[in-house]
């Protein structure tokens, strides 16, 4: 059968849904993630067991279990064809597709950034710099930042982004002890996005910038470039 687990309480053995643990099959190996394309084809090839570990809100694959002769048989047609000149063009060509798609992005990222700031003309250099500070941390792929996901809106991207930066950036928030307690961590950070959003304001309306302005001082770091 094949089927979704998660790992088990021992080397060799997984998880059903209904809580039973199932001792791998003898003949049978699990195969680590890390090769999206041998996976795919040891999947497709039959029997097999998937282990997942959900973590919050996150689910990691911990490797799919299957037979070792059939892992070993794919992983060496995949090297034979790996190995070949027109996988190598194929490969330079994705390469170059992604690149191309990737530097779209960042720039379509950048430009809903700026609109979001919307900050008055006298400040256009500040609004610039920080638009590219935090496209520069949110766009990068595998970042796992919400500038990536595709379940919301580009505008709504960059909002999220630009007060995720400003939390960890211009307020306390990284050195803050929260208690553990449910829904006090959301209220925290629920209370310092409405503090970044009264900052943007100030720099919307033109309005001179406080002393010791956070945003300004974060964006005048060594370490921001």
């Amino acid at each position: 059968m094949s089927g979704i687990f998660s790992p088990g309480p021992s080397e060799g053995t997984v998880r059903s849904e209904d809580g039973r643990v199932h001792s791998a099959p003898k003949g049978w190996v699990l195969l680590p993630p890390g090769d999206a394309a041998l996976t795919r084809r040891v999947k497709a090839a039959g029997e097999h067991w998937v282990v997942q570990e959900r973590r919050g809100r996150k689910v990691f694959s911990r490797g799919v279990w299957a037979p070792a002769e059939s892992i070993e048989r794919i992983r060496r047609d995949l090297e034979a064809e790996r190995s070949t000149e027109g996988f190598a063009k194929r490969k330079e060509a994705g390469a170059r597709r992604r690149e191309k798609t990737q530097a779209i992005y960042v720039e379509d990222f950048t430009a809903a950034v700026l609109g979001y700031l919307d900050f008055h003309p006298r400040y256009a250099e500040l609004a610039g710099k920080l638009a590219q500070v935090v496209a520069d941390h949110a766009t990068p792929v595998g970042s796992g930042t919400v500038a990536r996901t595709q379940r919301i809106p580009v505008e709504k991207r960059a909002e999220a982004a630009v007060i995720a930066w400003m939390r960890h950036q211009t307020t306390a928030y990284d050195a803050m002890v929260i208690p553990r307690i449910a829904g006090k961590r959301r209220e925290v950070r629920r209370m310092l996005a409405e503090r970044s959003k009264e900052l943007l304001v100030r720099y919307r309306r033109g309005e001179p910038p406080a002393n010791d302005c956070p945003l300004r001082r974060a964006l005048a770091s060594p370490y921001v470039q």
